[in-house]
């Protein structure tokens, strides 16, 4: 009889094993999800990262979150893409096209999605989101133009009176990556 019994045992043994260990991944899983869940929660509500632009030709880049903290510069460029990647109830850190990192208030960031040719040359504009189409215009470097939407790998910008297609990632604002580290 001690031979059977030990033969259920390993025959159940392994069964407890695969139970333990469903267990033991479903609260990792659920581990990782809360994670997740929690990196997500902002005061705003919105994802970090994101990009805004700003609403002012005059806004305070400060060290730190807050009136109190040193002034390090003033953005003077109304409609400036920033990717916000990180923030308070009242502030956001934000990083600009040149790579700084800086702190302004949420009142002088808009949700209108900008972009910038942060090249020195022009970036052509496509009539159609393909390789090989002929440019609809061309946006100047250190250019802004309005981000409408992308898709696909391409995004569709305006400036002006000229509209076209470019690749995902070519101009600052449209990729979604953090572009400060």
């Amino acid at each position: 009889m001690g031979g059977q019994g030990d033969a259920q045992q390993m025959v159940r043994a392994p069964g407890r094993l695969l139970k333990g260990a469903a267990l033991v991944l479903l609260a990792a899983a659920g581990a990782v999800t809360a994670a997740v869940a929690a990196e997500r929660q902002t005061p705003s509500g919105m994802p970090v990262p994101r990009y805004v632009s700003l609403k002012f030709d005059k806004v305070n880049a400060r060290a730190g979150p807050g009136d109190d903290h040193r002034l390090l510069f003033v953005y003077r460029v109304r409609g400036l893409p920033l990717q916000v990647v990180a923030e308070t109830s009242e502030w956001r850190r934000v990083c600009d096209p040149d790579g700084t990192l800086a702190w302004v208030h949420k009142r002088t960031t808009d949700g209108r999605r900008m972009t910038m040719n942060i090249r020195t040359s022009p970036v052509p504009l496509l009539k159609r989101p393909k390789d090989g189409f002929s440019p609809a215009a061309y946006l100047n470097g250190r250019a802004l133009a309005a981000l409408d939407h992308c898709a696909r790998g391409w995004c569709k910008v305006r400036a002006g009176h000229a509209a076209g297609w470019v690749r995902e990632g070519v101009l600052w604002g449209t990729a979604d990556a953090p572009q400060c580290h």
